[in-house]
């Protein structure tokens, strides 16, 4: 079963991802820990991504989908994946060019992503996510800090970004008939339980 998960920032897909992952046994792939972790291990495609988004830039698409692609060809992919955080528009899902059983539309407020999100705290050491309250991963015990595009300032770019570029795979999956819309503003075992009856 191959799953993308579509929705603004704040409306939970890295959650929701995870728990689809370990109900299905299928790989959870997050395009921003692909992105991060080639930034972090200093590979040459690495170096590129820090110089573009050090410019302001975003990382041009024929990048992003090679990346991904690289990823897809490992062996766990292939019995079906769980992909958060691509694609992003909809050219990158006519390059990625991969058939999806479900696009998953997670519906989120503005008011409600900007304000879960600045209360988003990631480990330095995993990057397992909390939402508030700790001082330190419950995971690994690494420090918790808050990325600079979940300050308000980014979001309100990060949501504009959303509304004008990703919106549109909305019709584009509709027309696949494969979109399952979903009302993420709820507690997360509700919404995961929402999701599962989507998929019947």
């Amino acid at each position: 079963m191959k799953i993308v998960l579509l929705g603004p920032p704040g409306s939970g897909k890295g959650t929701q991802a995870s728990m689809l992952s370990e109900k299905y046994g299928l790989p959870h792939i997050s395009m921003g820990d692909l992105l991060r972790e080639e930034v972090k291990n200093n590979t040459d495609i690495g170096k590129k991504m820090k110089e573009i988004m050090n410019a302001g830039k975003l990382v041009p698409d024929e990048l992003t989908v090679g990346i991904l692609k690289q990823r897809l060809s490992k062996g766990d992919s292939s019995k079906g994946v769980v992909l958060d955080g691509f694609p992003r528009n909809t050219r990158q899902a006519e390059m990625l060019n991969e058939k999806f059983d479900a696009a998953i539309l997670l519906e989120l407020d503005d008011r409600i992503a900007i304000e879960r999100m600045s209360k988003r705290r990631q480990c330095r050491d995993c990057g397992k996510i909390y939402s508030e309250g700790r001082k330190k991963c419950g995971a690994c015990g690494g420090e918790l800090y808050q990325r600079d595009d979940d300050k308000p300032a980014a979001m309100e770019k990060r949501l504009e970004i959303y509304h004008t570029e990703t919106k549109p795979l909305i019709d584009y999956y509709k027309k696949k008939k494969i979109l399952k819309t979903i009302d993420a503003m709820r507690a997360v075992d509700v919404v995961f339980s929402d999701i599962q009856k989507a998929l019947g």
